[in-house]
């Protein structure tokens, strides 16, 4: 899909139950292993939030250049070892997909 501005964008949104006690582990690790994604080529960018509702419920944010690119890193070994090393930390969880429509950061950037 093609925003308004002309560029596309594949947005991933995960909700991670974390297991009692284990938040802080889980952030270190996060932080540890994000550069497995962060640092793919087709990655735009990446975020960890936690909660501020929810006891144990943290969001992982992740853009990328289109679905396609995506899917190619969720089935390749890197992934596999990034995924690896967080499954002890979760009790729980889901994923969400969907395409960005409009990018107001960037429309803003590129007018000034």
């Amino acid at each position: 899909m093609t925003t308004e501005t002309g560029a596309s964008m594949f947005r991933v949104m995960l909700r991670m139950q974390i297991k009692p006690g284990m938040g802080q582990d889980f952030e270190k690790t996060w932080y540890q292993v994000a550069d497995a994604v962060t640092h793919h080529p087709a990655n735009r960018g990446q975020w960890l939030s936690k909660s501020a509702e929810e006891e144990g419920i943290y969001y992982i944010v992740s853009d990328w250049v289109d679905e396609e690119r995506f899917r190619e890193f969720e089935k390749s070994d890197r992934h596999l070892e990034h995924r690896t090393k967080l499954h002890p930390y979760r009790s729980g969880g889901s994923m969400t997909t969907m395409n960005v429509v409009y990018d107001m950061a960037r429309e803003t950037a590129q007018r000034r």
